[in-house]
């Protein structure tokens, strides 16, 4: 675990270790999060971004339809 810590710090490890442990994975092995850190920071990295893009689309959107409509 202290590798992880000194790869990422520790707020970010813990906030990993959290992410993990929402995950929805039958069982949960230390041994998978301590080999496979990085590709599970990966994950949660393009989870937020695809979050904010989706919110953004959402957003233009609602625009979208809110123009179309005063048009009408």
């Amino acid at each position: 675990m202290q590798d992880v810590i000194d790869s990422v710090g520790f707020d970010r490890a813990k906030e990993l270790l959290d992410y993990y442990f929402k995950c929805t994975k039958q069982g949960h092995p230390l041994n998978w999060f301590l080999y496979n850190f990085d590709r599970l920071d990966d994950m949660m990295l393009q989870s937020i971004k695809d979050k904010t893009l989706r919110s953004t689309l959402r957003k233009q959107t609602q625009t979208m339809v809110e123009q179309e409509i005063n048009e009408f």
